[in-house]
């Protein structure tokens, strides 16, 4: 239920008879005509797996995530059956930190519109002058394995970094701030790093957006359910955020319309995690997990409700 090169599928392939069901009719076919047979269940965290199509594979025995999300596969259901949910944490943290700095120097520094301009032959004299990034206050909403991933780069630009996490950290001298409105209030640039799922739906809101400010960008590389996508339209048109650079977004895979016409916005498609080494190693992390479970070894990277 994931889309799988056909090397990687080479790869399942010599474990277990691999069906693609990538799309969503495949999918609906396979859980109708192959579901009684299935096993073990490979998708992703915005595909996920409902209650309904978990009881319609009773065979099956493990069901993975290929990224870190896992946000839409129903845990209550695989609980209730005993099913384990894995997923492959730790495998595209490093891809998906480079691009948020990427998505960051992008979007402070307006990049895509330089390049645009350049190309139609506009000078630098004829062009606002852009800020830079090092020495100011980064803000990471989410300090997991991946937002570590990306404070260590940030001080690398010399930059300040603060987070909000439920609770603080102990394993870490960043400065903690107890809401995600004062984090806003302090920082220049503020990533997105938290997971999605309906906790965190829509935390990032007007009233954040207010916070960070007229000078302030928005990076998110975590889940667009976190981010109120009319509040920031409506942040970035009367000019009350400085720019925003999305990874992920509420409307995809389709492009978000209320942001198209928005200014000094930049967009990716959900493609921070994607590398080839991260794709082989979240890959690779599956294949591990699938030979444990035929040996009857405790599964790496188990996530619960």
């Amino acid at each position: 239920m994931s889309k799988v090169s056909n090397e990687h599928q080479r790869r399942i392939a010599e474990h277990a008879e691999f069906v693609d069901a990538a799309t969503p009719v495949a999918r609906e076919r396979l859980i109708a005509t192959e579901g009684a047979r299935v096993d073990v269940l490979l998708t992703i965290g915005s595909t996920g797996l409902t209650a309904e199509e978990i009881a319609a594979m009773p065979r099956l025995k493990l069901i993975s995530a290929l990224g870190a999300g896992y946000e839409l596969i129903d845990m209550a259901a695989a609980q209730a059956r005993g099913i384990p949910v894995t997923n492959g944490a730790g495998t595209n943290d490093v891809a998906v930190a480079d691009h948020t700095m990427a998505l960051l120097l992008a979007v402070v520094r307006d990049i895509p519109t330089l390049d645009r301009l350049t190309r139609e032959g506009v000078w630098r004299t004829e062009i606002s002058i852009k800020p830079g990034v090092s020495g100011k206050r980064l803000g990471i909403l989410g300090l997991g394995t991946i937002g570590r991933h990306i404070a260590r780069r940030a001080q690398a630009f010399d930059l300040a970094v603060g987070y909000h996490n439920r609770r603080r950290r102990d394993d870490t001298d960043f400065r903690y701030f107890d809401s995600t409105l004062a984090l806003a209030d302090w920082a220049d640039f503020l990533v997105i790093a938290t997971p999605g799922g309906a906790q965190t739906r829509h935390l990032v809101d007007a009233a954040l957006l207010k916070a960070l400010g007229p000078s302030g960008y928005l990076i998110n590389i975590a889940r667009g359910s976190v981010v109120d996508t009319r509040a920031l339209a409506q942040a970035l048109i009367d000019g009350s955020l400085a720019g925003a650079a999305l990874d992920v977004y509420e409307s995809e895979p389709a492009a978000p319309k209320d942001l198209l016409d928005c200014p000094n916005l930049v967009l990716t498609p959900h493609v921070a995690g994607w590398s080839p080494e991260a794709i082989d190693a979240t890959i690779t992390c599956f294949l591990s997990n699938v030979m444990r479970l035929i040996a009857g070894e405790p599964l790496k990277n188990l996530v619960s409700a």
